[in-house]
């Protein structure tokens, strides 16, 4: 309710980039509501708005971004001075749900204040990493995020991976093999600015394999006698046919991924134990990704947990095959590189990586009402602006401009909006179908 109350809350260079709908009526009704409640349940609701008013004014606090990037500010005083809401629990902690409604002090950590100062992260949007306390002693890292992409919908893929994980936990197969997609929580707060939870103990693939400076790293540890990324990268650039250039790249850049195991599980049955759990976690992963059609799936976009082994996908702003719409467009259906298969071992993906593909697909097959049910309140959602979301507008520029050139609008923008969700609908629910190179597939086909 506070996030669509604050529907207008909106910084006005994205308000001109027509990035997000404001929906005036939910704005009136979500008010509404709050007042109605606010008669019942004044304290709880008047220290929820505090909180989130906190949180919103820390998603936008404004960085010099060169000199800021990668090193702790500290926080103004308006955002510091909130200190404990005994009412209102730490937003990204988990806490599970009372049948009886006899929620008290004690059955959630609640909000105890924020460290003094942030992290701020690299990123065009300057993401800044804050410390909440919690009442159970815990600090609890978040992610406060503010900019273009609209974080509902990845609120609502979290959903749906929740949603996947709960049919995979009651399937004995897929139990058995420990299947699922590892989630965090995401809280918006208005539709550019919200909360997530920081996932801890992991690292990008990125990072581990080349290096902050996109010159070390793994490749830089183990690939002697290959080329540098860079070089990599220089060639595929001058050479005109992309395909030799690409050949020769793998000649000389060869995956490393596998020594992360050799690091870091000294033990043989740990190390097994990893690299299956890693495998596993691929594979459930690629195929609910392959789905709802999540795109940008680049190296700094999978996290790797250096404890369990298992990815952990962040940044799903990119779904529906909205990639397809890229200047390049995204082809693959989910990331599947030499070094992720260098991972899997011997065997690569022939083995525990296929029959696992094939064990979630399988579930997400019997259950498919239920998760079209979810993707379809979604994408029928009139906040989300299909027609001008950030792809489709690269694509449309272009249009646009020359429409404008001739003196034309867009009346039918709001039809084509609801034609792209159509569209987007059918797709998951032909691959859901098993629908694939234009005939029916069984699991195993597809």
């Amino acid at each position: 309710l506070l996030a669509l109350a604050n529907g207008d809350r909106i910084k006005d260079k994205q308000r001109s980039r027509n990035s997000f709908v404001v929906d005036m009526d939910k704005k009136l009704a979500a008010e509404n509501l709050l007042e109605e409640l606010s008669s019942y349940h004044g304290a709880i609701i008047r220290q929820m708005k505090q909180m989130v008013d906190v949180y919103i004014k820390l998603a936008e606090l404004e960085t010099r971004r060169e000199q800021d990037t990668n090193k702790r500010i500290q926080l103004p005083r308006e955002i510091r001075c909130l200190r404990q809401l005994e009412l209102v629990p730490v937003v990204t902690a988990t806490v599970p749900i009372d049948c009886t409604c006899q929620y008290n002090e004690g059955s959630f950590p609640y909000f105890k204040g924020l460290a003094e100062s942030v992290m701020v992260m690299n990123g065009i949007n300057a993401p800044k990493v804050v410390e909440c306390f919690g009442s159970d002693g815990h600090k609890y890292r978040q992610l406060a995020k503010s900019g273009n992409d609209d974080l509902r919908q990845d609120a609502v893929m979290e959903q749906f991976f929740g949603l996947v994980n709960t049919f995979l936990r009651n399937h004995r197969d897929t139990w058995k093999r420990r299947l699922g997609v590892r989630t965090y929580k995401v809280v918006p707060f208005t539709p550019s600015a919200g909360i997530l939870e920081w996932v801890d103990g992991t690292v990008p693939l990125g990072d581990y394999l080349i290096g902050s400076t996109r010159n070390g790293g793994a490749h830089g540890r183990y690939g002697i006698g290959d080329w540098s990324f860079l070089k990599c990268r220089e060639h595929m650039s001058n050479v005109k046919d992309k395909r030799i250039a690409f050949q020769e790249v793998c000649e000389n850049f060869r995956p490393v991924l596998h020594y992360f195991f050799l690091e870091r599980f000294l033990q043989p049955a740990y190390w097994f134990e990893k690299r299956l759990a890693y495998t596993r976690s691929v594979a459930a992963s690629s195929m609910v990704g392959y789905i709802v059609g999540l795109g940008d799936r680049h190296a700094m976009n999978i996290l790797i947990d250096q404890a369990t082994a298992e990815v952990v996908h962040i940044d799903l702003g990119v779904a529906f095959e909205q990639g397809l719409m890229l200047k390049t467009p995204e082809r693959v259906p989910f990331r599947l590189t030499r070094d992720i298969i260098d991972g899997m071992g011997v065997t690569g993906v022939e083995g525990v990586f296929r029959r696992c593909c094939e064990k979630t697909l399988s579930v997400m097959r019997t259950n498919k009402e239920a998760l079209l049910t979810i993707v379809e309140v979604f994408i029928h959602d009139p906040l989300y602006k299909w027609a001008l979301s950030p792809l489709k507008a690269l694509q449309r520029q272009k249009e646009m401009d020359d429409d404008l050139e001739t003196g034309l609008e867009g009346p039918e923008d709001e039809y084509e909006g609801n034609k792209d969700a159509e569209r987007a609908l059918i797709r998951v629910k032909q691959k859901l179908d098993g629908y694939e190179g234009g005939e029916m597939r069984s699991v195993h086909g597809q």
